[in-house]
């Protein structure tokens, strides 16, 4: 019998539950289960489907309060950025289920012999592995997109976050989708890995750490399973010389502070040329210094805890070796003595490359200013990243800022003059270590389908 497993109030770290893990043998069960509902399943019409997911946003608005409450006593996110991500999944299910029966329509073509039918059929069970700091978002966005092009699926969510994979399994089965479509199974990592070499798991879709997602990468492509990766960034914000200088730091405070800094596709690295870096740099320091550090249940709070005391801590190292090897702390940089995994709004200027600032994703509300010569050493500095997820641009020459993102900026998102998170109907995804496959606006249902050729001869 495994040890249970604890959710603790990040704010306050008090323990919230505990629960008992699925033994590997109950956890194969469940993909088994899951591959029994699919048969029936993947044979719905796509309007009963659809009236299913409306039926599912209709739940998670009506639960908006509790939904909101439980990700802020499990993972430390103020309430007010929790009602946002709420309604935004409420968004992407009613999104999926208006639009997919076009997505995923045949399509005709022809050939030499005859005709031919493209048909987008779904495959089976998908494995989820999703993380902590979006922890209803997370789970929705691969899930709607999977369950509506007709496969089911079985989530492995992240521990600290177990009440959440409970209440998302409970909106599903409340909305009346059949039994075993969606299964939030309480497992490790471990067990997740043996769920790959299963039989009926067909494809995995991942979010989470570089690091991690390569390993699941490695063990779904030795099993020729396709898989979606979304990993970690330290996404480049520029700022050039013709900018407005009050929009930029407005939008990039925000890009670094949401969800406690705690989001991969956020503003880490911030890229200034020298002609207005200073200026940059006092209005965004002073913007941070108005920022209020509390209670996430507060609505007068920006920033939360963090989800947990061992990111919390490495996050500190990452700053403590950055400030070693020679960037220079101009705010924040210190453990708070006080109850709660906190970490304050820390601002680090002089980062050069070989830092941890520099090279690597710094998942909390640390901001990385960086100066460049001009604008094309901006765009150097911010492609100088083993990274690829999102960035911005600030500049007042709208049609060039398009040509940098379109033709230069080497990532799968660009915010121009500033700053956006996932939108329903636009695709969510990135490049290089920063993974690969797409979600939203449509491109997540094809991710796992069987693009099927049927040709007819005359």
């Amino acid at each position: 019998m495994s040890n249970p497993v604890e959710t603790i109030n990040p704010a306050t770290e008090e323990t919230l539950n505990k629960y008992t893990l699925l033994s590997e043998k109950e956890a194969l069960n469940a993909v088994d289960n899951a591959h029994t509902s699919y048969q029936d399943w993947r044979k719905t019409s796509f309007a009963d489907r659809a009236k299913l997911f409306h039926s599912l946003a209709d739940l998670i608005e009506a639960r908006s309060d509790e939904l909101t409450k439980l990700m802020t006593s499990e993972m430390g996110k103020v309430l007010a950025q929790g009602k946002q991500e709420v309604a935004l999944c409420a968004k992407i299910c009613r999104y999926t289920a208006d639009h997919a029966e076009e997505v995923l329509a045949d399509e005709n073509r022809v050939y030499e012999e005859g005709t031919a039918i493209i048909s987008y059929q779904p495959i089976g069970v998908i494995l989820g592995i999703q993380p902590w700091n979006f922890p209803l978002y997370q789970v929705i966005r691969y899930s709607a997109s999977t369950i509506m092009a007709g496969n089911v699926t079985v989530l492995k969510h992240a521990g600290n976050v177990f009440g959440m994979a409970q209440a998302v399994q409970q909106l599903y089965e409340d909305a009346g989708f059949p039994k075993n479509v969606y299964q939030s199974l309480l497992i490790d990592g471990e067990t997740a890995s043996k769920l790959i070499t299963h039989q009926s798991i067909r494809g995995v879709s991942f979010t989470g750490s570089d690091e991690v997602g390569k390993s699941v990468a490695e063990k779904a492509g030795s099993q020729a399973k396709k898989s979606v990766m979304e990993l970690g960034s330290n996404d480049a914000f520029i700022v050039l010389a013709d900018a407005d200088i009050d929009t930029a730091v407005e939008a990039c405070v925000q890009g670094r502070i949401i969800n406690n800094g705690e989001t991969c596709v956020a503003a880490k690295r911030f890229v200034i040329v020298e002609e207005v870096f200073d200026e940059f740099r006092d209005a965004f320091l002073a913007a941070c210094k108005k920022l209020k550090m509390g209670d996430p249940t507060r609505d007068d709070t920006d920033i939360g805890p963090m989800a947990r005391e061992d990111l919390r801590d490495e996050l500190h190292k990452q700053v403590q070796k950055s400030i070693k090897e020679g960037a220079k702390c101009i705010l924040g940089g210190e453990v708070p003595d006080q109850k709660g995994w906190y970490y304050p709004v820390t601002v680090l200027e002089s980062v050069t490359e070989g830092m941890p600032a520099y090279d690597d994703e710094l998942f909390g509300p640390v901001a990385s200013l960086i100066k460049a010569k001009d604008t094309k050493d901006a765009m150097r500095i911010a492609n100088d990243s083993r990274y690829g997820l999102g960035g911005g641009i600030f500049t007042a020459d709208r049609d060039e800022a398009i040509r940098l993102a379109r033709d230069e900026f080497d990532t799968g998102m660009i915010n121009i003059n500033g700053y956006a998170l996932a939108q329903p109907n636009l695709p969510f995804g990135g490049v290089k270590d920063s993974g690969y496959g797409r979600e939203h606006g449509g491109f997540g249902m094809r991710e796992f389908v069987n693009v099927k050729t049927l040709m007819i001869a005359n």
